[in-house]
């Protein structure tokens, strides 16, 4: 039986985590379990006021007028609530961190950009009531154009979704389009492979469907305070986007978090909370706003799809010695975590392995869908998904096995990043070793002999000489943005000792979207897709450090 290297981790945990077998009980479970974990709605107030809101039915629309009257007559309505209400209905939620720009209202005043955006806020006695009063309101549209396809939307002709974005995608640093990654020369390596491999991966929107829908409920407190009982995974960025948009001071409100039944990144987003809290103000008496399960499901954010196309240069003895990216995250009608969870998955390229020439090219796009979130490992997930099908994919075409391939390329102790960062403490041979091993999968006694201590440093320790493009400066013009060359025919296995070149790859082409009526041409007059800003100094993107 192999050990696992837990000697190279004992710096960072103490190796107390024996608990596989063991009746160990959680510090919730008895509360669970007794029905005393207090969630948000178990709070009961006098005189609790509910809130529901209208949501706009098209993908994207212009709002002509919105006509309340006959809602705010009708029985049980306390108050209705516009974007006009709103302090500062403008937000993004990394704006906590000085990232990003605000891009999202609470309530759309002019324009709806997504199904299930809400426009008008209706303050009743009873939820049916709230309901009812939604029905009288009439919104007069003008449906425009809508975009739902990451590709298509990076098109020249594509309708333009989220206003502070003209080009549909995120801006890092306020001058790049998208998020860049050089080591090496990719295109060179991919010309002297034996075997060129290529793939297209996608993960599509997945819902949280938590037992317990997001929610929040707002008291009024003495001394012009408000107190928000919350569902919320992250109550210091509910706790901030709320005193943001309702143009207050954080210390006026006093936030309660409690048992979230289930959230899994879903509830982050601090949907509830402000608009809660707002109606708090304007009613004077406690408002609840929690979403039902329809609501959920169209309107709570869901992890965003991904796309991601692969090319990988092979030897014929399974060495990786190239791997390009490009891929694109869909994040939606507006930005909220989506741009951070591009800066995440190029952080972790090209996955484990050491491969000595790295290209990515990884897009943050808006469309016509509703804004996505965090979920479980968001901006990593999809990317590993796509590293780990491609790889087997690559072990077919090589005719090797898929393990012995992924101890073949794995990171060695003293080998170099793609990211010019030194790896250590390096474990994943032993953990295939011993995952081969319990599955009685037959590995290659070379292979069982491998070690991630062995074989690293030396000329993998070494940073290449690296092709760039435009100066090394990120972004090129609308249109042209990289995209994955036509596909070829399934590389074909080379007798062993054979030796064969593959075609140099295509350049890349330009995108040509779906010929439709939805496209129009006042597309003419945005800003082009990857514009260079003028000459800044460069910074991380989260943390505020200066970049290499």
């Amino acid at each position: 039986m192999l050990d696992f290297r837990k000697d190279l981790f004992a710096d960072e945990r103490d190796d107390n985590l024996n608990e596989i077998g063991k009746p160990t009980q959680r510090q919730d479970g008895l509360g669970h379990v007794t029905a005393r974990s207090p969630y948000y709605d178990d709070y009961r107030f006098d005189g609790l006021l509910h809130m529901k809101c209208l949501r706009s039915p098209h993908h994207c629309a212009r709002i002509r007028s919105i006509s309340t009257a006959e809602a705010e007559r009708s029985p049980g309505v306390r108050r209705i609530i516009t974007g006009a209400d709103v302090p500062v209905n403008l937000n993004t939620l990394l704006s906590l961190l000085d990232f990003g720009r605000d891009d999202e209202p609470a309530l759309a005043t002019d324009k709806v950009r997504y199904k299930g955006e809400p426009i008008v806020a209706v303050v009743a006695d009873s939820e049916r009531e709230a309901f009812e009063a939604i029905d009288k309101i009439r919104v007069d549209y003008e449906v425009l154009p809508h975009v739902l396809e990451v590709e298509e939307a990076l098109s020249d002709r594509a309708p333009v979704v989220n206003d502070q974005y003209p080009g549909n995608s995120f801006e890092y640093h306020e001058r790049y389009d998208h998020q860049k990654l050089r080591f090496g020369d990719v295109d060179s390596a991919l010309v002297r492979a034996d075997h060129v491999v290529e793939g297209r991966y996608q993960m599509s929107p997945i819902e949280h469907a938590p037992v317990e829908p997001a929610g929040a409920i707002a008291v009024p407190e003495t001394n012009d305070r408000y107190a928000c009982y919350t569902s919320t995974q992250a109550l210091f960025f509910s706790l901030g986007t709320a005193a943001k948009l309702l143009n207050v001071s954080s210390n006026r409100l006093h936030f309660i978090g409690g048992t979230v039944g289930g959230g899994f990144g879903g509830k982050v987003d601090s949907l509830n909370e402000p608009l809660a809290i707002l109606g708090c103000m304007l009613t004077g008496r406690p408002v609840r706003y929690g979403f039902d399960r329809r609501e959920e499901m169209q309107f709570g954010p869901p992890r965003g799809a991904e796309i991601w196309h692969i090319t990988d240069g092979v030897r014929n003895d399974g060495q990786i010695v190239a791997r390009k990216f490009v891929g694109y995250f869909d994040a939606g009608a507006y930005t909220r975590l989506s741009s951070y969870a591009v800066i995440k998955s190029v952080g972790h390229l090209p996955g484990p392995y050491t491969i000595p020439n790295v290209y990515a090219d990884v897009y943050c796009v808006y469309t016509n869908r509703t804004p996505a979130t965090a979920m479980r490992g968001f901006g990593i997930t999809g990317v590993d998904f796509a590293i780990e099908c491609h790889m087997d994919k690559v072990a077919h075409a090589v005719g090797l096995d898929p393990i012995e391939l992924r101890i073949l390329n794995a990171y060695r102790d003293g080998d170099m990043k793609a990211h010019r960062r030194e790896a250590k403490n390096c474990a994943l041979i032993e953990c295939a070793q011993v995952a081969a091993e319990k599955a009685n999968w037959p590995i290659r006694d070379e292979f069982k002999r491998m070690s991630s201590r062995h074989g690293g440093g030396g000329e993998r320790a070494q940073i290449p000489h690296t092709v760039t493009d435009q100066n090394g400066r990120i972004g090129e013009r609308r249109g042209s943005a990289p995209m994955p060359p036509p596909p070829r025919p399934a590389p074909q296995r080379q007798p062993v000792g054979a030796t064969t070149s593959a075609a140099p790859p295509p350049p890349p082409t330009q995108h040509q979207p779906a010929q439709s009526s939805q496209y129009d041409s006042s597309r003419q007059n945005a800003a082009s897709h990857g514009t260079v800003r003028p000459a800044a100094n460069r910074f991380s993107s989260i943390f505020g450090t200066r970049r290499r």
